[in-house]
């Protein structure tokens, strides 16, 4: 992978991270978390431990109307029933937790959180410049 498109991948999970954290501090009591998964901060990445789960996943966004860019997936991971209601309250949160994070860890960039169809996607620009040659 490009050195500048690890980079960008890197600020992005940590990023998540970051939002995940957010998440588990104000949520994490709410519900029951996975019985498959451990108590927050005994797994290697907050991806894998605790009630939330956050990342992103690149998409060509071929039919889409906001294009290219980052899904941002926020998972609840219980075995409870979550109400529609919670969990939009819940991912709406978080939207809005993640959209003052972006300036933080893309400060030279333009990025903005839209809603396209039934997902959240981070948009703009993600070019890596020129590469160079050795």
């Amino acid at each position: 992978m490009d050195y500048k498109q690890d980079k960008l991948e890197e600020s992005l999970t940590k990023m998540c991270l970051e939002l995940d954290s957010y998440l588990e501090d104000k949520y994490g009591e709410k519900y029951p978390r996975h019985p498959n998964r451990m108590k927050r901060g005994e797994a290697a990445s907050g991806n894998y431990d605790g009630l939330f789960s956050a990342g992103t996943k690149f998409t060509l966004g071929y039919g889409s109307s906001e294009g290219r860019g980052y899904i941002v997936d926020i998972d609840i991971v219980t075995l409870s029933w979550v109400k529609k209601e919670e969990e939009k309250q819940i991912i709406d949160d978080g939207i809005s937790y993640l959209k003052n994070l972006l300036p933080k860890y893309f400060p030279d960039r333009k990025l903005e959180i839209k809603h396209d169809g039934n997902l959240y996607k981070i948009v703009g620009d993600f070019s890596l410049g020129m590469s160079e040659i050795n």
